[in-house]
């Protein structure tokens, strides 16, 4: 329990006093609380809950323990009540226990205080309470206490007060976006071009990679291309993956269904559909045989994580591997980075909200008050903007000469009609082309078996090149986001620009 400067022994014996009488006016907590975990869907039951000292409680499929020992016995009873009448108020488990875990930090007098107050007197109460700067949950907590009252109907208080109780007694000011605004939370275009050539590596290759590596890919994918969280990710179950083959196409095609969390207001939750990338198919039609063949049904968990935790530090640890960073990386990360690339190539409010699954399209304003101008958008794609230019040092294999590239099999010499443009000569690759999967001169640039000519003249002809397409789709109004070949193009024209600077370097 927090320490406090201790009341007087009048103050404590009168708040003692009071607590006792509010007590003893209070009904008897059932025999049997029960609460829905929604990540495990089950129902869960405390026994005896007057009786316990602390509440052992399953939180998105993670073990919490309530302790009520920190509390004076008085008010661990009045916020047993509190707790008893947040799982009933629509609320989920782990907002209930948020609220009541802190609890502690209000002494006994300070409980008092607000139970005597009343309507008329509890802006001054609230006002002091304030002004010791407790944890946000801690007023919460407080806040519950006072909708609880109004239940009962006790110390003047009625439920025609919860207006009054929402809009006179402020909680404290939490900027939740503040690493938003500060660009703490998105990855670069560097990082982001790590996960994706990474995804596309083991999708070609979905079998040689263990189960557990596979998982972790699969959300992955989820977290990058859907921005889902945690939750959502650890509750896909079979039943929302669906692969079918497309009769026009002949391919695969994947899609997963999940519902959107934190919706306001205690809406019925809408399901939401997402049509994996047809290059990542293969990661999931894996993961789905290999369950299937254990004998599983479609209401297993698809990555079978026990808990949305799990998925979350799993994510964030598979991620800092890949990108070799401590301090970003995490799923919500991933959806940030995700929400403001969407909005960085002019997605409207509407279509933010749409694709991050947020129930008002008020929720996503601070991407736009971080984003770029349209012009800077443009300047971006072009990679004329020194604020995204990409500064690290491209790992391809080596530079050769002209007359190195000569010697090459013909089929290491790259050479594409990329979007109608003819070039050739740029270099090398190790693979040769037959065997390379991706667009050639596209993803040449960037990878790691690319031996670029020292031709710095032939390299700036193939970025001009590459920028008229550009400015053709910004011109056509095709510059989005959600075209894979748009979002390839900028990624060649950074990697272009800096084969171009090594060059410059080396020639120093």
């Amino acid at each position: 329990m927090d320490q406090h400067p201790a009341d007087s022994s009048s103050e404590l014996a009168c708040a003692k006093d009071i607590l006792g009488k509010f007590c003893a006016a209070l009904p008897l907590l059932p025999s049997v609380l029960r609460y829905r975990d929604e990540f495990s869907d089950t129902i869960h039951s405390i026994r005896h809950p007057e009786e316990k000292s602390s509440f052992e409680l399953m939180v998105h499929g993670d073990s919490r323990t309530l302790d009520f020992s920190k509390l004076d016995s008085d008010c661990a009873l009045i916020f047993k009540h509190v707790f008893a009448f947040l799982i009933v108020q629509n609320l989920s488990i782990g907002t209930a226990y948020n609220y009541i875990f802190y609890a502690h930090q209000f002494t006994p007098a300070d409980v008092a205080l607000i139970l005597e107050a009343q309507p008329s007197g509890i802006a001054n109460v609230w006002k002091n309470l304030r002004g010791r700067e407790l944890q946000p949950q801690a007023y919460k907590a407080a806040k519950s206490l006072l909708y609880l009252l109004c239940a009962y109907r006790l110390y003047g208080w009625s439920n025609d007060y919860h207006v009054f109780l929402s809009t006179t007694l402020p909680l404290p000011v939490v900027d939740k976006y503040a690493a938003v605004r500060a660009g703490d939370v998105f990855l670069s275009t560097d990082e982001e071009a790590v996960i994706v050539r990474y995804i596309d590596e083991i999708a070609q290759q979905p079998g040689i990679v263990s189960y557990n590596t596979l998982v972790n890919t699969g959300m992955l994918i989820c977290a990058y291309q859907f921005a889902m969280r945690p939750f959502q990710i650890g509750m896909l179950d079979q039943r929302h993956v669906r692969i079918w083959n497309d009769e026009i196409s002949n391919e695969t095609t994947v899609h997963l269904s999940f519902h959107m969390a934190k919706q306001r207001g205690g809406k019925n939750r809408i399901l939401l559909t997402r049509r994996v990338k047809r290059e990542w198919v293969p990661i999931f039609t894996l993961l789905k045989t290999k369950l299937e063949l254990s004998g599983t049904d479609g209401t297993t968990k698809f990555f079978q994580a026990k808990s949305s935790m799990e998925v979350g530090n799993r994510i964030s640890t598979f991620v800092r591997n890949l990108i070799d960073s401590d301090d970003i990386g995490t799923a919500t990360d991933l959806r940030h980075t995700a929400a403001q690339r969407l909005v960085d190539a002019g997605a409207s409010h509407e279509e933010l909200a749409e694709f991050m699954g947020h129930a008002q399209t008020d929720t996503g304003l601070v991407y736009y008050a971080t984003s770029a101008s349209h012009a800077e958008r443009v300047n971006r794609a072009l990679g004329a903007s020194e604020v995204y230019r990409r500064v690290e040092k491209i790992a391809h294999d080596k530079f050769i000469s002209n007359e190195e590239l000569t010697q090459l099999k013909e089929e290491q010499q790259i050479a594409a009609v990329p979007h109608g443009i003819s070039i050739a000569g740029i270099g090398g690759c190790q693979s040769g082309q037959p065997s390379c999967p991706y667009n050639p001169i596209t993803s040449c640039y960037g990878c790691h078996k690319f031996m670029p000519v020292r031709d710095i003249v032939l390299h700036e002809k193939v970025l001009d090149n590459i920028r008229e397409i550009v400015l053709f789709f910004e011109r056509s109004s095709r510059a989005d986001v959600k075209s894979p070949a748009y979002m390839q193009l900028q990624r060649t024209i950074a990697e272009i620009q800096v084969v171009i600077d090594e060059i410059e370097k080396n020639s120093r």
